[in-house]
């Protein structure tokens, strides 16, 4: 538990720049070389290789060189790691959400009579 929660956090740490979020958006579109993804970002080339850094290092964007070129593109399942997190998360909460309206309806039910002879 304690190494994925540790993955998590660096997948978090990584989408969480919105720079680093419009990169994965484009590398959602298919592979991109360093400078097509550069081009459209308002920073300088070394700017974006430390954006591509933490990404890489969090398994969201794998690269191949070939000779001068770096070609980089999307790890579609490790966003899966996330959406699982997000899907426990969402699971616990409707869970306890659940329950308190369970609750909250037995306490308003005629038979406890609570409800209804205070208003």
């Amino acid at each position: 538990m304690l190494n994925q929660s540790g993955d998590v956090d660096r997948l978090l740490h990584a989408l969480a720049d919105p720079t680093r979020r419009r990169i994965v958006e484009q590398l959602g579109r298919g592979p991109a070389t360093v400078s097509e993804l550069a081009a459209p970002l308002p920073m300088s080339l070394p700017a974006v290789l430390q954006h591509l850094q933490v990404l890489t290092a969090s398994r969201i964007v794998a690269t191949d060189k070939v000779g001068r070129v770096r070609t980089c593109r999307l790890e579609p399942d490790r966003l899966g790691v996330v959406a699982d997190w997000i899907a426990a998360r969402r699971q616990t909460w409707e869970r306890r959400l659940n329950r308190l309206g369970e609750i909250l309806a037995q306490d308003d039910s005629p038979a406890t009579g609570t409800r209804e002879s205070e208003t």
